[in-house]
């Protein structure tokens, strides 16, 4: 079980989740964060933390939410556009930095219009 990060963070990346995290799981893509389901201690600091509730326990997941729990994980698992192999679970978002592409789901979504909290 881990949480996972849905559409109402796309193009808003407000990070307070990953300010929060003390697994330093949370990642971040271009459009949006990534949590990292094999890093998640699934302690929910993070859905606290969200600004504009975007953060889900998987089991929780609303339907029309439900293909991010497979993108969240997609986004370690898949060679991502500028990048050379997957991320994998390197252990840390802080030492990765920002990794500046997002998943092909993420990345197909039209601009959002919401504006930041």
């Amino acid at each position: 079980m881990t949480y996972v990060i849905g559409s109402a963070c796309v193009d808003i990346v407000d990070k307070s989740c990953m300010q929060e995290c003390p697994a330093d799981c949370i990642y971040e893509g271009d459009r949006a964060m990534y949590i990292n389901p094999n890093e998640c201690v699934d302690c929910g600091a993070c859905r606290i933390a969200c600004r504009v509730d975007a953060i889900y326990y998987d089991a929780d997941l609303p339907d029309e939410e439900a293909q991010f729990l497979e993108d969240n994980a997609a986004f370690f698992t898949l060679t991502l556009p500028g990048r050379d192999a997957p991320l994998g679970d390197p252990g840390g978002a802080l030492k990765v930095g920002r990794v500046g592409a997002d998943t092909p789901l993420v990345a197909a979504l039209p601009p959002s219009t919401t504006q930041h909290p």
